[in-house]
Parts: C-alpha cells; sequence; structure tokens
C-alpha cells in the first residue's frame, strides 16, 4: 500500500506543523504535494492549478517556514484583487500563529497612508498590483531584500490589465530572487513572463478540483423578460441553497439583488463599484452563512474561494467557454455535488453556442418549469446604491409585469 503523504513528513518547521494540525490540516492537496519541496529547495515554480485547489498553502508553508523575522521584508505575493489579497493575507495568519512574522496587506479602496506605515515592520507583504507600483513610485517601499516573489492567479491578473505593473514591479526586486507563478490557465501574456523573469522554472499541472460526475450543469431556453422570474421560482424551490448569481454588468447586479429581497429572498450584492469596506463586509456575510445567495459580477468573484456552494446561477451567459468553466467550477468541490443552472435568452445565443462547443462540457436542456410572475422594478432606492436613477442591464423593459394571462 502506497504510503500517505502528510504534513509532518512535508515540512520540518515544528511551529508550522503546531498551527497546522490545530487547524485540522493534516495532508497535502496535489499541488501542496508536488510544489513546497520545490519551493523548499529553491527552485523557480509554476503552478498550474484552479481557484480553491491549495495553492496558496503551496507558497505560503514553504516561505513561512524559511522567513527570517530578522532580515525585515523577504516576501511580496501579487494577487489580482482586494478579496484575495484579503483570503491569501487570512490564510497566511493561520500559519504564522506561532512565528513572529508580520504579514501586510498593501491594495486599493482604504488609505494608503496606513499601509506605507506598516511596511517597514512587514515580512511578507501581499498586495494588488496597482497599489504595490503606488507605493513604489512614492518611494515607500524597496524591494531589494526580496527573497520571494509570488504571482497568484496570475492570468487573471493579466486578463484584468495588470501586464504592465507586474513588470514594473518584478524589476524593483532583485535578480537572485525565487519566483513562483500559479495560474489557472498559461495565455501568452503569461508565458511571456514565464520566459522573461523566471529560471528554468519547474512545472505542475493538477487535474481541475472540480468533479465532472459531481457536477450537474442545465440550461433553460427563456424568453428575456421572464429570466428574473424564473430565478426567483429556482431560488425558492431548493431547500437552503448556498448560491452565486452571476450577473454581466454593476447595474444587473444591484437590479437583481434589490428585486430578490423584495421577493422575499435575501441576497446581497457584490461589485467593483462597492467601497472595499463593503465589499469585505458582504464576504464575511456570504461566507459566514448569514447570507445565502450572493449576487455578483465576474470581476468581482475573481479569486474568491467560498466553500461548499451548492448552486451557480448564471443570469447573464458568459462569453467564452473559459469564463464559463470558471464560474461553474466555484461548486462541485472536495467531493461535494454542485449544481450550475445558465439562463440562456435570445440575446445569449452567440455566446451560449460558443460555450457548448466546448467538447468537455455536458449541459443538458431543461424544459420551462411553471413559474409566478413576480414584482420587478426598476428604480433602486438610494439606501440601497447610494443612486437612484433608472438601471437599465439589457433584460426586458424593467417594468412592472402583468399577470401573464393580460399579456398578449
Amino acid at each position: 500500500m502506497e504510503e500517505r503523504i502528510t504534513f509532518e513528513k512535508l515540512i520540518t518547521d515544528p511551529f508550522v506543523k503546531k498551527a497546522l494540525h490545530e487547524i485540522g490540516i493534516l495532508e497535502p492537496t496535489p499541488i501542496q504535494e508536488r510544489a513546497i519541496p520545490l519551493v523548499q529547495a529553491g527552485k523557480d515554480v509554476v503552478g498550474q492549478s484552479s481557484t480553491g485547489s491549495g495553492k496558496t498553502f503551496a507558497f505560503a508553508v514553504p516561505i513561512v517556514e524559511q522567513i527570517k523575522t530578522s532580515e525585515g521584508l523577504q516576501a511580496i505575493v501579487l494577487v489580482p484583487t482586494r478579496e484575495l489579497c484579503e483570503q491569501v493575507a487570512e490564510e497566511c495568519s493561520k500559519i504564522t500563529r506561532y512565528k513572529s512574522i508580520n504579514v501586510l496587506k498593501v491594495y486599493g479602496g482604504v488609505s494608503i497612508e496606513g499601509q506605507i506605515r506598516n511596511i517597514p515592520r512587514a515580512n511578507i507583504i501581499i498586495g494588488t498590483p496597482g497599489r504595490v507600483k503606488d507605493v513604489l513610485q512614492r518611494r515607500a517601499l524597496r524591494l531589494d531584500t526580496i527573497k520571494y516573489f509570488v504571482l497568484d492567479e496570475a492570468d487573471k491578473m493579466l486578463d484584468m490589465g495588470f501586464i504592465e505593473d507586474v513588470e514594473f514591479i518584478i524589476k524593483a526586486t532583485p535578480a537572485k530572487r525565487q519566483t513562483l507563478m500559479f495560474s489557472a490557465t498559461m495565455p501568452k501574456e503569461v508565458m511571456h513572463i514565464v520566459n522573461k523573469h523566471m529560471r528554468a522554472p519547474e512545472w505542475i499541472k493538477t487535474k481541475e478540483q472540480v468533479e465532472q460526475s459531481l457536477l450537474k450543469q442545465y440550461y433553460y431556453d427563456v424568453p428575456i423578460n421572464d429570466r428574473f422570474h424564473l430565478l426567483v421560482h429556482l431560488l425558492k424551490e431548493e431547500k437552503a441553497p448556498y448560491a452565486l448569481v452571476f450577473c454581466g454588468t454593476r447595474r444587473s447586479v444591484d437590479l437583481i439583488a434589490y428585486n430578490l429581497n423584495k421577493n422575499g429572498i435575501e441576497a446581497k450584492a457584490i461589485h467593483g463599484g462597492l467601497t472595499q469596506s463593503k465589499r469585505k463586509q458582504v464576504m464575511e456575510s456570504f461566507q459566514g452563512k448569514k447570507t445565502e445567495i450572493l449576487v455578483a459580477s465576474d470581476i468581482a468573484a475573481r479569486g474568491l474561494d467560498i466553500k461548499m456552494l451548492t448552486h451557480v446561477y448564471n443570469f447573464d451567459v458568459p462569453k467564452t467557454p473559459k469564463e464559463y468553466v470558471h464560474r461553474v467550477g466555484r461548486t462541485a468541490r472536495a467531493g461535494e455535488e454542485g449544481i450550475a443552472i445558465t439562463l440562456v435568452s435570445h440575446k445569449d445565443y452567440d455566446n451560449f453556442r460558443r460555450v457548448l462547443d466546448e467538447p468537455s462540457l455536458k449541459i443538458e436542456k431543461l424544459p420551462l418549469p411553471k413559474f409566478q410572475i413576480v414584482d420587478f422594478q426598476r428604480l433602486i432606492p438610494r439606501q440601497f446604491t447610494g443612486r437612484q436613477r433608472p438601471q437599465g442591464s439589457g433584460f426586458g423593459q424593467h417594468r412592472r409585469f402583468p399577470p401573464r394571462h393580460q399579456r398578449r
């Protein structure tokens, strides 16, 4: 029988071992098992692995093991979003609890002055490219002591237009640093970074965390004006869904979240137009399951690792198979079943045809169930979004719908 690999055998630092044991993490995931020895050996590493695969500990554990607190700032981790910055910092805090390692978050949307004041005490910085570049340009940060440079979710970072910022930051670090990159896909922009800035990297590719046998994928062909009514019906039919609803724009996110609440379904909205404190408050409520429905834009949801999600709803159809996979892959993890439902109307046919052309995707069409016509309001009160104006989003005419028997 093959001997199981445990963190007890994989790492040497007794303080990290103790921390992992206390949080109940005893065995590494595939990406951790393969990456940690390579990082410990000083290798540059490229890990192709999806969100939720455990890649944060794959780089954080060996880095925390080898950090010397007397040597100042030694590691910088770049992430695409504020939410992922918070999550990575939280994961690092779990394994540094018995070591005097200071982890500093550096991202936009909050005061830069407080972050700058804490830089001299930092051993690890976790930040978004735009804010890190800003701090560097102010000459409030030096990266000449960096030993470990990490790009987390590199493809998403470059998709969001951070390539120039990433290049700027890399050039501020020593040539002899150890570079670690984790990315779900390897587009040419990511390969450019690998070829230009990494030294004979070791490549690791693990299979997707989503088990296709556990992910049930369905779609409804529904008139555009009926999508919201169908969504309400589906959410009310499910027993205690823990669901993520994807919309294509910020305005759609606000409209859907507001009208779900109007129809007795507690939901919260998250998108890039919210302040950082509000986004953090929303995520804490959802991850603590005080709120069971989260309505999100793609950008706001990038990098979020949400445990035990039961349903993903695509209110707006994603434009590419890659975006579709990224969305639905947030459920059916860790051996649990999950359901992905896409609402397709005539405006979505071209996009959804591209999704269906992906041979690895098996999406079953379901007949439309009978559902009630519910109230849908086009004006959102100021206290909900901070503005009072029509919120056009491309679905329906945003009127209050008459009963079905009155429609002709």
